[in-house]
């Protein structure tokens, strides 16, 4: 008489669980690790619901790279900071916000005073950038018409000035 041996079924989810494992660290299967900013502070806008952190840019080949999650800023001077993030992700929601909302800023108040839409070749950075009289921030993001490359035919600019 001839004996059959079945195998057990633990030791096949084993040696299952194995073979992907092997396969899973071979082949890059491993989670995308988030990017890792050193955050510079939080911007709040309670009125749409956003809250991020906020990281320091550097001009790179004269462009400025926004951050996928967060808010991105950038100054030449004091009392101006530059703010912008992605209209699809962080400031998806950024063309609901109202004059005079309020934003709070590095430990500061600040109330919205103008809001626009310009075509992108309209846009000088150097007026964005220009120093005012009072502490001031600008949040920049695309609007408009979106491109498949993550760019836009216009951008939507926040000016908000401290209270």
């Amino acid at each position: 008489m001839e004996l059959k041996r079945r195998l057990d079924p633990k030791i096949i989810l084993i040696g299952l669980y194995v073979v992907f494992l092997i396969i899973y660290v071979a082949i890059g299967l491993r989670p995308a690790e988030a990017t890792k900013y050193e955050i510079d502070g939080k911007l709040d806008i309670p009125s749409i619901g956003l809250m991020s952190d906020v990281t320091k840019l550097t001009l790179t080949g004269g462009k400025l790279e926004s951050p996928n999650e967060i808010v991105g800023s950038y100054s030449t001077s004091n009392n101006k900071i530059l703010l912008i993030g992605h209209s699809t992700t962080v400031f998806h929601n950024l063309n609901q916000i109202k004059l005079n909302d309020t934003i709070y800023y590095d430990h500061q108040n600040y109330k919205v005073t103008n809001i626009e839409v310009k075509e992108k070749s309209a846009i000088h950075m150097r007026e964005i950038l220009n120093a005012e009289d009072n502490k001031t921030i600008v949040l920049m993001t695309c609007a408009g018409t979106l491109f498949q490359n993550g760019d836009a035919t216009h951008r939507l600019i926040i000016t908000a000035v401290s209270e």
